[in-house]
């Protein structure tokens, strides 16, 4: 999915006002808490290395939301069945790219490495575009 986008219109009832991190290390903790009350409710162990992955997967998302698409405009987070569900939306309409390592000059590239890590560790990766413009990207990371 991180090669080829798959692009969903996505169309959501007027008024659905959740907290939105406006820093990673908000996200970040956000999807710490979901997991660790869905692993009190079921009484199941979090898997440290599994978290660690979703942990960075938020902080991604909403890093490349700030720095490339203009701001989060909207942030969910669910744990279902065996993962978890981080969305992030922005104002931008541009897909999300791979940037060469080097730049024309033969010159390493600083940065560029979020959406690789974004594909890598999520099992399924979705790109929407928001009907009042921006997108949402959507990644499941797995919790086991």
């Amino acid at each position: 999915m991180c090669d080829e986008h798959m692009i969903e219109s996505v169309f959501e009832p007027p008024g659905a006002n959740r907290a939105r991190p406006c820093q990673p290390a908000e996200a970040r903790r956000a999807v710490e808490r979901a997991v660790a009350e869905r692993c009190r409710a079921t009484r199941t162990p979090c898997d440290a290395d599994a978290l660690s992955d979703a942990l960075l997967v938020a902080s991604e998302l909403t890093t490349n939301a700030i720095l490339h698409g203009g701001g989060v405009t909207d942030f969910h987070v669910d744990v279902d069945g065996p993962g978890v569900r981080v969305s992030v939306s922005d104002r931008s309409d541009q897909l999300p790219v791979t940037a060469p390592r080097t730049d024309p000059q033969g010159r390493t590239r600083h940065g560029g490495h979020g959406w690789p890590i974004v594909c890598r560790l999520s099992r399924d990766v979705r790109v929407s575009d928001l009907p009042s413009g921006g997108k949402r990207i959507t990644a499941v990371v797995p919790l086991t």
